[in-house]
C-alpha cells in the first residue's frame, strides 16, 4: 500500500470512531430548488438492485445519489420552511460531510 493509501486508511478508521461517537445533528438550510431535487430523489422508484461490477466512479455516483434520497427523506419528514423559501433541516454529519466531499467535484 503506498503512503497515501495508509493514510487513507486512517482517515476511514478516525471516521468509523465518528460514526460510532453518535455526534450530533447539524442544522443546514437547503436552498428550495435543491431541496425539491432532493425530495424528488427519495421519490423516484429505483429499477432494480446495484450492478454486479461497476467501476469506483459508478460505485461512488451510485452511494452519492443515495445520500441525496437520504437528504430528501430528512427534508420530507423534518424540514421547516424559513421565510425566504428555503429548508431549514437537521442532517447527520455524516450525510452533511458526504455532501460537502461531492461539492469538491463540481469545479
Amino acid at each position: 500500500m503506498t503512503e497515501y493509501g495508509d493514510e487513507a486508511r486512517t482517515l476511514g478508521e478516525i471516521g468509523a470512531v465518528f460514526r460510532d461517537a453518535g455526534l450530533q445533528a447539524v442544522r443546514v438550510v437547503v436552498p428550495a430548488v435543491l431541496a425539491e431535487r432532493a425530495v424528488a430523489s427519495w421519490q423516484r422508484d429505483d429499477e432494480g438492485a446495484a450492478p454486479r461490477t461497476e467501476d469506483p466512479t459508478e460505485r461512488l455516483r451510485r452511494h452519492r445519489a443515495g445520500t441525496l434520497a437520504l437528504i430528501g427523506l430528512a427534508i420530507t419528514e423534518r424540514g421547516q420552511t424559513d421565510a425566504d423559501g428555503n429548508t431549514v433541516v437537521d442532517l447527520s454529519p455524516e450525510l452533511v460531510g458526504v455532501a460537502m466531499n461531492a461539492a469538491d467535484d463540481l469545479a
